[in-house]
């Protein structure tokens, strides 16, 4: 059955629709070779349709115990080859069939990623249809639908009510988390390391949060523009100072907000699991776990903070920290799930160094 890819700027890619409900949203690409599972259930993803550049996906089935959320986050799925091979269930009757999502294979996902790359990431919609002509009517209907949602996603993405956690570590530090949408590695990596962890959905004031005298707060990854999330970046800026503060990804955004620095888009994103980052924290050069849009501009940062980690593909800041605030930000995956492991040390730094406990 045809199936097509329609951006809003009016290009059209053919390939063999899966099934699913025909949708919108925000078409990126992602360049990692496995963890399809990790990515479609990534918060981050949220109103994102996901082109993956590796061609094969599907390959090794899917399994809930690898999943980073409670459910399926992307608007859409496509890539040059499908399989349905298992190991517990088929990753298309994932998809389509229990959670209606729209996939696509047997497309050039080459020519959408140079796409993507020389004209940034557009609106778009996955749908089925006869002819390229009526797949851009019905795409262009979707498209416009799908744009009047809140542009909030950090709120849509965000737990409702807070949820307290028991770590492994007894003699570990408590710590207050402030939810963006956060993926469960992140809470894992906590729970490994301290006693106990609490989290909050993501418009919690500072009050609530100190209320549990938390040693230590972490700001969680999590969808969309920063310069749209509400009350975070005011409920951080108020608590730097007063408990140490680790934000990754998203979390890292809203921590430079609340800095006073400001955030921009880049063209195309970072998402894949092959960035390679300079840690002048840690001292080392690694390969990074990326998913994320936007970017701290570093020339607004204070004259406190200091760039601690580059992304040495392009220059742009992967990390920041303040001595002074006790504060660190990191624009990667240092959780990882998928991709690299190398940086799961900056949780140690994180209760170890800022926070002081063992």
């Amino acid at each position: 059955m045809k199936g097509f890819l329609v951006l809003e700027s009016g290009e059209v890619y053919q390939g063999l629709w899966h099934g699913g409900k025909a949708r919108a949203g925000e078409v990126v690409f992602n360049t990692s070779h496995s963890g399809y599972e990790e990515i479609a259930t990534d918060p981050s993803y949220f109103s994102q349709i996901v082109v993956m550049t590796a061609p094969m996906q599907g390959n090794y089935g899917v399994n809930k115990e690898f999943w980073e959320s409670r459910k399926l986050w992307i608007e859409g799925f496509v890539s040059l080859e499908m399989q349905t091979s298992s190991r517990d269930s088929t990753w298309l009757s994932r998809l389509t069939v229990e959670n209606q999502i729209p996939a696509l294979s047997e497309v050039d996902t080459r020519a959408i990623a140079l796409r993507l790359r020389s004209g940034g990431t557009p609106w778009g919609a996955l749908v089925d249809a006869e002819s390229a002509e009526a797949a851009l009517s019905k795409a262009q209907a979707l498209i416009a639908e799908k744009k009047k949602i809140e542009k909030d996603w950090v709120y849509l993405a965000s737990r409702e009510k807070t949820e307290i956690r028991s770590g492994k570590n007894k003699q570990g530090p408590k710590i207050a988390v402030l939810d963006f949408g956060s993926k469960e590695n992140i809470l894992r990596e906590l729970e490994e390391r301290c006693s106990e962890i609490t989290l909050y959905p993501s418009r919690t004031l500072p009050g609530e949060i100190l209320a549990s005298k938390p040693d230590g707060l972490m700001l969680t990854n999590g969808p969309g523009d920063p310069a749209d999330v509400q009350v975070a970046s005011q409920t951080v800026a108020e608590l730097l100072g007063k408990v140490p503060v680790y934000g990754i990804c998203m979390g890292h955004q809203i921590l430079g907000l609340a800095l006073g620095a400001k955030t921009y888009k880049l063209k195309f994103g970072h998402r894949g699991s092959n960035h390679p980052i300079k840690d002048e924290l840690l001292g080392q050069i690694y390969m990074t776990s990326q998913n994320h849009g936007y970017a701290i501009d570093k020339e607004t940062l204070p004259a406190d903070v200091r760039v601690t980690h580059t992304n040495l593909n392009d220059g742009t800041v992967a990390g920041i920290f303040s001595e002074k605030r006790n504060c660190l930000g990191i624009q990667y995956h240092p959780e990882s799930h998928p991709g690299p492991h190398e940086a799961t040390r900056l949780f140690d730094y994180f209760v170890e160094n800022m926070i002081g406990k063992t």
